[in-house]
Order: C-alpha cells, then sequence, then structure tokens
C-alpha cells in the first residue's frame, strides 16, 4: 500500500504546486495567502508519504483529498482535479490493501513450504 499511496500524494503535491502557480494569477486571493495554504498542503502530502503505515495516515490523506476538491472555489478546475485524484487516492487504498493481503499469504506459504 505504501507504493501506491505515497506515489499518488507525490502526483497530488505536484499538482498543487501547479494549482496555486496558476491561483496565483487568476484568483482573487493574495498570492502570500495561496502559497502558505498551498505549502502547507504540499508539506501534508510529502509527509504522509512517510507515515502511510501509521494509524490515521489513511484518515488524513482523505481529509487532504476533501480539502483538493475545496479547492475548487478558489480555482474551479480543481474540483475536477479534486475528484480524480480522490479516485487514485480510493484505488491506492483499495488495491494497496489487497496487494499486502497477497505477499502476506505468499510469505505465509513460502514459510509453511520450507
Amino acid at each position: 500500500m505504501r507504493t501506491l499511496c505515497s506515489s499518488t500524494l507525490i502526483g497530488e503535491a505536484l499538482l498543487i504546486m501547479f494549482a496555486a502557480l496558476v491561483a496565483m494569477q487568476l484568483s482573487s486571493v493574495s498570492t502570500a495567502t495561496v502559497w502558505i495554504v498551498s505549502g502547507i498542503a504540499m508539506a501534508l502530502c510529502v509527509a504522509l508519504c512517510g507515515m502511510i503505515n501509521r494509524p490515521g495516515a489513511v484518515q488524513i490523506g482523505w481529509a487532504l483529498q476533501i480539502g483538493l476538491i475545496a479547492s475548487g472555489f478558489v480555482l474551479p478546475t480543481m474540483f475536477g482535479l479534486g475528484v480524480v485524484f480522490a479516485g487514485l487516492w480510493w484505488c491506492s487504498v483499495h488495491y494497496g490493501r489487497k496487494v499486502d493481503e497477497f505477499k502476506a499469504a505468499r510469505a505465509a506459504a513460502e514459510a509453511q513450504a520450507a
């Protein structure tokens, strides 16, 4: 799960950075506010990559997805991109857990066979 979720979060951090560049030019929000909020969100994405296996990390990721969708009120394109990344987050969590279960079952089978 760690690899899939981390990949999604790094992509999301890049999306937030590029969205901040666009929001600086197209929105009425001050540049300082755009970069403070975007910087916190990008730092949270990167920090969450290292904590993804800890309790509550997936829920923090979901809160981040909601925040990304809500950023559509500043930059309307983010409504769509936020939904896309929320879908990617769901896939990363769902299929990541399936991969982890498969790896655990395979390791148990190999240990039993040896």
